[in-house]
Formats: C-alpha cells, sequence, structure tokens
C-alpha cells in the first residue's frame, strides 16, 4: 500500500495530520511497521531526544509489529511513554514484551451501540436529553471546519472554567488541523440560532471515539451536553457504528465520583482499561539527565519530565 493510499483510508487518529496538529509539542514520527505515530521531543538542557505517544491515545493498524518498531528508536531516543487505545489488537503479555512496564491507567467508559438506546442511556440521562431538546437543535456538521472559530471560544470556555493546561489546551492551528481530518464528525447544538456546544467524535472503522465537547454558559445553562450527546449516539447507531469510546473521568486518578464520570457513567453500557506503557533505551542518560535535574524518587514517567503538563 503506499502512502497516498494510506493516508486516503486511514482516519481519525490514525490519520498523520492528527500527529502533525500536535507537533508543537515533538516531531512526529511515524512507526512505519505497525503504522502508528509518536512525538519526538527534545529534552530542555540536554543535546538527547525522547518520545511520546500522541494525546489522548496511542492508535496503530498493527500492534502485533509495535516491539520491531520500537527496537528502531533505540538509538535515537531516551525513553518513551504513551497510553494504550483501549480498543488495541494487544494482550497484557504482549505489552510487556514492548515496555519495561506497563500499569493499568485509566478506565474508559464505552458503549455497545447494538444495545436498544433506552439500554444505553440511563432514566436521569434521557429524561435531562428530552427536556434540552426542546430548546436546543442537535446539527451534523457538514464541513466541521468551517465552524473553527466558533469551537475554539467554545472550548476557550471550558479550558477557563476547568483551568486546562499543557498539551490539552491544543491551539487554533491544531484544531484547524483536527477539524478537516478524515473521520471528524462535528455534532453542534445551537439554541436560538447561536452555538451553545458541540461535541467532536472521530471514527476509526466501526469504532467511534468521542474526541472533545465543550459548551457556552448558555449551553451549560440549558444542559446542551445531553441533547447532544444523545443525537450523537442515536446517529452512530444508526449508521452502523458498533461501539463508542466516551474516556475517562476527571484527573489522573479519577475514583469514579467525579461529574465527569457520572456523566459518562450515565451514556454507557461497561469500561475498558487503558494502559500506561514506558520503556527506557538508553538507562545511562536517562539516570544522567534525572541526576542532573535533581529528582527525587518518583512514580512519574519520564521521572525529569514531572510536572511539565500540569
Amino acid at each position: 500500500m503506499g502512502l497516498l493510499e494510506m493516508r486516503e483510508t486511514q482516519t481519525g487518529y490514525m490519520h498523520p495530520d492528527y500527529a502533525d496538529s500536535l507537533r508543537e509539542f515533538g516531531k512526529p514520527r511515524h512507526l512505519l511497521r505497525c503504522d502508528g505515530w509518536v512525538l519526538e521531543r527534545q529534552i530542555h538542557g540536554f543535546p538527547f531526544k525522547d518520545g511520546m505517544g500522541c494525546y489522548p491515545l496511542f492508535v496503530c493498524r498493527d500492534w502485533s509489529k509495535l516491539c520491531a518498531d520500537l527496537k528502531d528508536l533505540e538509538t535515537d531516543l531516551v525513553s518513551l511513554a504513551l497510553v494504550t487505545d483501549p480498543w488495541g489488537h494487544y494482550d497484557l503479555t504482549y505489552l510487556r514484551e514492548c515496555f519495561d512496564f506497563v500499569k493499568p491507567f485509566k478506565e474508559h467508559f464505552v458503549a455497545d451501540l447494538r444495545l436498544p438506546i433506552d439500554m444505553i442511556v440511563s432514566k436521569h440521562h434521557r429524561y435531562y436529553a428530552r427536556k434540552a431538546l426542546r430548546h436546543v437543535k442537535v446539527e451534523l456538521c457538514s464541513d466541521p471546519a468551517s465552524y473553527l472559530e466558533e469551537w475554539v471560544q467554545l472550548y476557550t470556555t471550558l479550558v477557563e472554567r476547568h483551568k486546562i493546561s499543557g498539551i490539552r489546551v491544543f491551539s487554533q492551528e491544531a484544531f484547524a488541523r483536527q477539524l478537516s481530518i478524515p473521520g471528524m464528525l462535528m455534532f453542534r447544538g445551537v439554541a436560538q440560532g447561536n452555538t451553545v456546544g458541540a461535541n467532536l467524535i472521530y471514527t476509526i472503522g466501526k469504532i467511534a471515539y468521542t474526541h472533545l465537547s465543550a459548551y457556552s454558559p448558555r449551553g451549560y445553562d440549558l444542559r446542551a451536553a445531553y441533547a447532544v450527546r444523545l443525537a450523537a449516539i442515536e446517529h452512530l447507531r444508526a449508521n452502523g457504528a458498533l461501539w463508542i469510546n466516551l474516556a475517562a473521568g476527571a484527573g489522573l486518578k479519577s475514583d469514579g465520583e467525579d461529574g465527569l464520570s457520572k456523566f459518562k457513567r450515565g451514556w454507557s453500557t461497561g469500561t475498558r482499561t487503558t494502559y500506561f506503557c514506558g520503556r527506557i533505551f538508553d538507562q545511562e542518560r536517562y539516570e544522567e539527565i534525572v541526576k542532573a535535574k535533581g529528582i527525587a524518587s518518583t512514580d512519574y514517567f519520564p521521572a525529569y519530565r514531572r510536572g511539565e503538563f500540569g
């Protein structure tokens, strides 16, 4: 398969343009065998580089080839860290062959879209969705990129409301690229002619991945998120999607009781585990950097980047 043909068949997080949308955080590097992407990052203060999987998930076409691709990184990178796709074709034994450590990271809420809607969506959420739909009209945008300015305004509200920092902030340039990637679906909530919220979803085959959602102050008042999410799920079910990944709750160590977890649980039929995987390619250089930075004992990996992403 040629590169042009690969680009035409790839969608969502698998598409080269998604990795490229994150280039302000590192140089995209294609893993040729597994057909996945990582970001190469300069290690501040040192003539070395390390790697990270694309946020929020490392997704690839052929997981069985990942170990071979990582072998190629040994001479170029000090370390690599990534979070696995919960729909990836791997098992723990294989991941442990590829990485120095593999830890359960987050439980992602998922929904089996083959089930009837009342078995997917809780009674509570159906009630608030019906109520919101009295005031909010939901549209599937035929050209998401044309709503870039509106989306950036909505997302700025989200960033300020939840004090989001680091890679999750995303620049307008990053969004311009992301909204144009094949497989992008934008569900837009409108009230009295004004956009009050939107849900961005990427599709890869029969799996839908909720990418981001954001709402205006008016959207929060109208509980537009319920209307938009119900419309998205109904559209995906009607168009052959088998599963939707709703992602995880808030924070690195969500106990499942935060507001975001409760909201997502009401649209889900279960959970799937993501794994945080790390590998040190050059132990000597890794220890040199940690020592030079005066890093005390920590579970953070790589230790020398502790605190960079807030």
